[in-house]
């Protein structure tokens, strides 16, 4: 396995991202998107990438927040602290409010002329936390170019906000999967029944589970949240989502 950070041109810029291939790449591996949670892309995110990378695939993680400078645009905060998450969304939350569906759909452009460039398309992606919510709009955006979206303690997936990204799940065309945290103030037990109702209704091929005891950022080794049977179970779930599709 080999990884590399590379530059990323989108239409508003240059985003720094890291990419992570199989050893044995042969140019025509399948590309993944991996795409960050709020604290954006770091040491943490690269490892996953490499993990996804052993597996056979071609993965691209962007530094989405590129436009605030290149990663880590903010210093990952002690999440044993208490006192220190607060500042720490408190600085990134304009950020994430800066990404909406047009400047995602804008900047997947890049991302995914990128991917391209070192994989075989059509593309999967994985979205953790917030990127679940960026994938969601990018499957939307190019229907054409992804054909797989996963997405692990997703949050905001249904708002009241007439933008939801669940109003949009008609104009999915990709095979989906969620794993939800349990218990997760960002994406509630009845967020979860409007979700998959709003699939079903649109005829969306999905698989929706609950992570039992799971705390929101399950995946993330470097936080408090981390537990390791959901994230070996999410591995285990999105590789087989992998395989099918790709």
């Amino acid at each position: 396995m080999s990884g590399e950070h590379v530059e990323i041109a989108t239409e508003d810029g240059v985003a720094d991202g890291y990419l992570a291939r199989p050893a044995d790449d042969d140019g025509r591996r399948p590309g993944v998107l991996l795409l960050v949670d709020a604290f954006g892309l770091r040491p943490q995110i690269e490892q996953m990438a490499e993990r996804i990378a052993q597996r056979g695939f071609v993965v691209l993680a962007p530094n989405v927040f590129y436009r605030h400078g290149r990663a880590p645009v903010l210093p990952m905060p002690d999440l044993e602290d208490p006192e220190a998450r607060g500042p720490f969304m408190e600085k990134i939350g304009p950020m994430m409010q800066e990404l909406t569906p047009e400047v995602i759909a804008s900047d997947s452009r890049g991302y995914l002329d990128s991917l391209a460039k070192a994989a075989r398309g059509p593309f999967a992606i994985t979205g953790y936390c917030m990127g679940v919510r960026l994938g969601w709009r990018i499957a939307t955006a190019h229907p054409d170019r992804v054909v797989a979206l996963a997405g692990f303690h997703g949050g905001g997936l249904v708002t009241d906000d007439p933008d939801s990204p669940h109003r949009s799940a008609g104009e999915l065309t990709v095979e989906v999967y969620l794993g939800h945290a349990d218990n997760d103030r960002s994406m509630t037990p009845e967020n979860i029944a409007t979700l998959e109702r709003a699939l079903e209704e649109a005829d969306v091929s999905y698989r929706s589970e609950v992570y039992e005891g799971a705390a929101h950022g399950y995946t993330m080794a470097d936080t408090s949240m981390y537990d390791e049977r959901a994230a070996e179970r999410h591995y285990q779930a999105l590789f087989a989502l992998l395989d099918r599709t790709l």
